[in-house]
C-alpha cells in the first residue's frame, strides 16, 4: 500500500487549497465489474479532508461509511490530482483518490447510493465480445477527424500517433491498461461530456458514456487502469470473490475486470501452477452443466498477498 501522504508540486502557496478524498470502490457481481456511486450514479463517494480525521485513509473511510453505510476493507492510495482548470474552481482543488475492493453490499443508505457497471461510463473498454461497435461506428471516426484538424502537420501526425497507440489502430494492439490515456485523449478532443460541460450543445457532441461530476470519471479511469494492471501480478482478485467459488466464476471475474477474454485451459493451468486455490470438497450445479467443484483461496496466499512473484496474469484467448 502506498504511503498515506500526498505531495503536489507547482502550486502557489498563496492560493486557497482544498483537499477532497475520493473513493473508487469496486466489486464484481455476476461476472460484471461494478463501482460504488452516489448522487444518482453521477459521483464517487467523497468528502473533504477535515481536521478531525487522523489520516487521509481514515478520513476516506469515514466519508464512505457516512455516505453509503459501507465499511471498507482493502484500500490503497491511487493518485493525486490538482488541476484547477479541469474541475471549475477558482481555487486549487486537490483530489486524493483511493482504490477499494469489496463484495457488493446494499449498505444502510441505499436510497442515496448504488452500484453501477463501470462499462456504463466507459462503453469502449469492454472487449469481451470483441471490439465494441461504438469504436468503429462513432468514437474512432470522430477521433480521427479531430486528429486531422491540427493546424500544422506535426500536430496532426502526433494526434494520429496517439490515437493509434491508445485505441489499437494502424496495426497497434489494444492495450487494456491504457484506460486513463484513452479518456484523457477523448477529453482533449472534446468528445466526452466533461470536456464540453457548460458549452452550447455540448451534450449532443459528446460520445456515449455516462458522465460524472468534476473529475470523477477521470479518477474512475485511473482506478480501472490500476486494477487491470495489478491483477496480472498480485492476487487482489481474492478481495472481490465470495468465500467459495468455481474456477469459472474466478475466470469470469478476471475477464470482467480486464475487459478481455482469457484462454480457459491456460488460465486454469496458471492457477494450479501458482497453488492459489484449494478444493473445498463441495460442488455446485449452478453452472447449468455437470456439477462444478468449489474452491477457496489458500489462506497462506491471502496472508502473503503482497509478496512479489504471486501472480495472476492474463492469458490471451
Amino acid at each position: 500500500m502506498r504511503n498515506d501522504t500526498a505531495q503536489v508540486q507547482g502550486i502557489d502557496q498563496s492560493q486557497t487549497i482544498g483537499a477532497d478524498l475520493i473513493a473508487v470502490v469496486v466489486a464484481v457481481n455476476h461476472g460484471e465489474p461494478r463501482v460504488l456511486t452516489i448522487e444518482q450514479a453521477g459521483a464517487l463517494p467523497s468528502g473533504p479532508f477535515e481536521p478531525g480525521h487522523r489520516s487521509l485513509q481514515s478520513g476516506l473511510r469515514a466519508w464512505v461509511e457516512r455516505q453509503t453505510g459501507l465499511s471498507l476493507g482493502y484500500i490503497e492510495q491511487l493518485y493525486t490530482f490538482a488541476d484547477r482548470d479541469r474541475i471549475g474552481h477558482d481555487r486549487v482543488q486537490i483530489s486524493i483518490s483511493y482504490l477499494g475492493l469489496t463484495l457488493e453490499e446494499a449498505g444502510r443508505n441505499a436510497s442515496t447510493h448504488g452500484w453501477r457497471g463501470w462499462y456504463d461510463y466507459f462503453p469502449w473498454e469492454d472487449h469481451r465480445a470483441g471490439p465494441p461497435s461504438i469504436l468503429a461506428d462513432d468514437l474512432v471516426p470522430r477521433l480521427l477527424a479531430w486528429a486531422g484538424s491540427g493546424e500544422v502537420s506535426n500536430t496532426r501526425e502526433e494526434r494520429r500517433r496517439r490515437a493509434a497507440l491508445n485505441f489499437g489502430l494502424d496495426e497497434h494492439d489494444w492495450n487494456e491498461e491504457l484506460v486513463l490515456q484513452r479518456y484523457e485523449l477523448l477529453y482533449e478532443a472534446g468528445l466526452v461530456a466533461e470536456a464540453v460541460r457548460g458549452q452550447a450543445d455540448g451534450s449532443s457532441q459528446s460520445i456515449p458514456g455516462r458522465p460524472m461530476i468534476a473529475d470523477h470519471r477521470r479518477i474512475l479511469a485511473t482506478g480501472i487502469a490500476r486494477l487491470r494492471t495489478k491483477i496480472k501480478y498480485r492476487p487482489v482478485v481474492f478481495e472481490l470473490m465470495p468465500r467459495t467459488f468455481t474456477l469459472l466464476q474466478l475466470q469470469r471475474a478476471v475477464e470482467a475486470l480486464a475487459g478481455r477474454l482469457v484462454h480457459k485451459q491456460n488460465f486454469r493451468r496458471l492457477i494450479e501452477q501458482q497453488d492459489l486455490v484449494e478444493e473445498t470438497g463441495e460442488t455446485t450445479s449452478d453452472t447449468g452443466g455437470r456439477p462444478a467443484k468449489r474452491f477457496r483461496f489458500r489462506q497462506s496466499v491471502l496472508a502473503e498477498r503482497t509478496i512479489v512473484g504471486t501472480r495472476l496474469p492474463l492469458s490471451r484467448a
